[in-house]
């Protein structure tokens, strides 16, 4: 009875926003889906102005081919909730960083077989003249011993790697 009663307050004292915010964060990534845009970190902003609502993302790249879904997406799941004037703008700036993935989101890749990006994009932007590359964990089997096979994986954000351990390649979430 306890958590009802504290179900029903916050439901009445949430704002426009915050509900508005919520349904946005449900979108998924098309191209990684166990990943909502809020996990990704894209869900850069949400405005509600009477009936209209304008949604803010950022893609990860800035030719991402997802962003059209992502779009389509966001409306769909908007009118779904009774929401007819939705405005999806995307921004090229500030960048998108891998910084801006919740640990949430980091946890799920690693959980559906994606290694994680690791370290910080902040980090290797102030780096000096010797850059050191982190070794990149198995999602498979935690192993360290791996070794990259090519630069750019199923999606221009990953990069294909192998684990010298288990034997099992997988794609990893590169630093950006």
């Amino acid at each position: 009875m306890k958590a009802m009663y504290i179900s029903d307050f916050e439901t009445r004292t949430r704002t426009p926003r915050q509900t508005a915010w919520d349904i946005a964060a449900t979108v998924c990534d098309p191209e990684i889906p166990v990943l909502t845009i809020e996990d990704l970190g894209i869900l850069r902003d949400v405005q509600v102005a009477g009936e209209q609502v304008r949604v803010t993302i950022t893609p990860t790249y800035s030719g991402c081919p997802a962003m059209d879904a992502i779009r389509d997406d966001l409306k769909a799941a908007f009118a779904k909730e009774g929401y007819t004037d939705v405005e999806v703008d995307l921004v090229l700036a500030p960048a998108w960083t891998t910084d801006w993935m919740t640990d949430a989101g980091k946890a799920k890749l690693q959980e559906y077989g994606i290694a994680p990006p690791s370290g910080k994009a902040g980090a290797a932007r102030h780096a000096g003249p010797i850059r050191l590359s982190m070794a990149v964990k198995c999602p498979q089997c935690a192993s360290l011993n791996t070794k990259e096979l090519t630069r750019f994986g199923s999606t221009s954000c990953k990069a294909l790697y192998v684990c010298q351990d288990c034997k099992e390649p997988f794609d990893y979430f590169k630093v950006l």
